[in-house]
């Protein structure tokens, strides 16, 4: 009832913006009472979905700026069409990050003092460590990470064979070149950022290109800022294909994510805008992880893993974004990780 009650609510309010609640009771006419569709029109304020104009009895609601980017979208129902069946954002939104995404915040209240907890959680806990058993985690967690984001991209190494691969450098029979060497250069990428943790502080650029580089080192893969035009896979979005508006677009990027005061954000954004933008012409979302993390790592915040993605959630959340611009899918993958990555590892 309460969803059923909050699409209402959100539908008449697409159609009808900066009306009163009295006055949208009585259209919806929704069978429940007054008191009841306020409280549900409350919580939609909290979530900043919806948002107030005006005090007490002359207050009118109308939907958030945030509403695109944060409301829920039901995943199964959206990729129960096929591609060209779906209505999309075919084209790179260049008010997304400028007048959208630097005017609203992408946690809730309630989400942020979760995360804040476990990252509370997380500096007791490393606080009771010694040096050596920090590293040790540090390392367990950088194996994950170098297994589960080339997963993401199709590497064949199983989990075991990555450890004995990066501990051992033993590479496993019958798999092919790149796969070693793509995790390789994960593990040497997240040596990096742990031993320079201010790299991306500020987010530059150069600290992108760097990072791509590592990452791509000895694979059959451009290096820098691409100048020409790539196509993504399962998704009729079409990135930028002019080298100075991708140069642009990254600027825009890292200033929003310097400009942002929250540590979470920056690092939900970084996961996301990069690929967005798809600034390489390969190795966008292995850079994206990395980036995040690093940025975690220079807040001295829990870095993530992403090992127990589903690899087709993650892509079907990156889709969502590419599509709609909608955040909701990918913040929940990351709300999900930082909570398994500080219980799991420290």
């Amino acid at each position: 009832m309460k969803e059923n009650i909050s699409d209402l609510i959100i539908g008449y309010l697409t159609e009808n913006p900066a009306t009163s609640s009295s006055k949208m009771y009585a259209e919806l006419a929704i069978g429940v009472s007054f008191a009841t569709f306020k409280r549900q029109l409350s919580k939609l304020v909290e979530t900043d979905l919806v948002i107030t104009l005006g005090r007490q009895k002359s207050v009118k609601y109308l939907l958030s700026p945030a509403y695109e980017v944060l409301h829920p979208v039901n995943i199964s129902r959206y990729f129960e069409k096929e591609i060209d069946e779906r209505t999309i954002k075919s084209t790179f939104n260049f008010n997304l990050m400028p007048h959208i995404l630097s005017q609203i915040t992408l946690f809730t209240t309630k989400e942020l003092d979760q995360l804040s907890a476990l990252q509370n959680e997380f500096k007791e806990n490393i606080s009771n460590l010694s040096s050596s058993l920090y590293s040790k985690e540090m390392e367990r967690l950088a194996i994950d990470l170098s297994w589960k984001s080339s997963q993401i991209e199709g590497n064949t190494y199983s989990l075991l064979e990555t450890e004995r691969l990066l501990k051992e450098k033993e590479t496993a029979a019958g798999k092919p070149k790149d796969d070693a060497v793509m995790l390789l250069n994960h593990k040497e990428a997240i040596d990096f950022i742990v031993a320079h943790p201010d790299y991306v502080v500020p987010l530059t650029i150069r600290s992108l290109e760097d990072i791509h580089s590592i990452l791509v080192k000895e694979l059959d893969v451009d290096r820098n800022i691409r100048q020409r035009r790539v196509g993504i896979s399962g998704t009729n979005y079409i990135p930028l294909d002019n080298e100075h508006q991708i140069r642009e677009a990254l600027t825009g990027m890292c200033e929003l994510i310097n400009a942002k005061e929250n540590v979470f954000e920056k690092a939900l954004l970084a996961l996301v805008l990069l690929c967005y933008i798809q600034a390489f012409t390969d190795g966008n979302k292995r850079t994206a992880r990395i980036v995040s993390n690093a940025i975690l790592i220079a807040h001295q915040h829990c870095p993530l893993s992403f090992r127990t993605v589903d690899s087709v959630d993650y892509k079907k959340a990156m889709l969502i974004f590419y599509e709609q611009n909608n955040i909701n899918a990918f913040k929940e993958i990351f709300k999900t990780q930082f909570e398994f990555a500080v219980k799991t590892y420290f």
